[in-house]
């Protein structure tokens, strides 16, 4: 069935990246088209396109396994000359987005945050479930943060720890790049990667029973 189609996440084989090896049958590589291949390929010589990817590999290659990913952002947004830093920050870790602007600024960048509860706006006012406001009253305002930042002028935006789907609408109307220093999970410490690794033991009520 369609649903059932073999892809990336079925693969261990991983001959796209060492090339030594052979290709699993329903690799999405081999099965590429050539046109399709192009009209990617083409994108990344679109100048702010290819700075980025070069930035993003040169940041890569620089601080494999010696740099932490504030250290990497920090690099990041130096190769690709952002002198301005958005922060779009979730109020649970504005202490946290404190630290980040004090880092930051110590490398000279000038940093501006929006925060999630921004406008201070009732979840019940853009038709919220009444029931959502047993954790809190004022809805996150992901538009709004994008919106400051994007008045704000600034070059590269860090997401601190927004909800999932907050998140989305966040870079889906960020107008700079944006990248995510903290990925919300408040149950294991923003690690959500921990869940993954514990599937199959301790965390094994991820996996639903056939």
């Amino acid at each position: 069935m369609e649903n059932n189609k073999l892809s990336c996440v079925d693969c261990a084989v991983r001959n796209c990246e060492f090339q030594d090896r052979m290709y699993p049958d329903f690799c999405l590589t081999t099965s590429l088209r050539q046109e399709q291949r192009d009209k990617v390929m083409k994108r990344y010589e679109e100048e702010e396109n290819h700075c980025i990817m070069c930035a993003a590999a040169e940041v890569e290659t620089e601080g494999y396994l010696k740099q932490c990913r504030v250290e990497e952002v920090i690099h990041f947004a130096q190769k690709i000359g952002a002198k301005k830093l958005g922060i779009a920050t979730c109020v649970g870790l504005l202490r946290e987005s404190r630290t980040l602007a004090k880092i930051l600024r110590s490398h000279g960048f000038e940093v501006y945050g929006a925060a999630c509860k921004v406008g201070a706006v009732r979840k019940t006012e853009v038709g919220i479930d009444p029931k959502c406001e047993e954790i809190g009253a004022s809805m996150c305002n992901p538009i709004m943060q994008a919106e400051l930042l994007n008045e704000a002028s600034t070059d590269l935006n860090l997401v601190m720890g927004l909800c999932v789907g907050h998140d989305s609408l966040f870079y889906k109307y960020s107008e700079a790049l944006a990248t995510t220093v903290v990925t919300k999970d408040r149950v294991l410490g923003h690690n959500p990667v921990a869940a993954l690794y514990t599937a199959e033991s301790y965390y094994s009520k991820l996996i639903k029973e056939e």
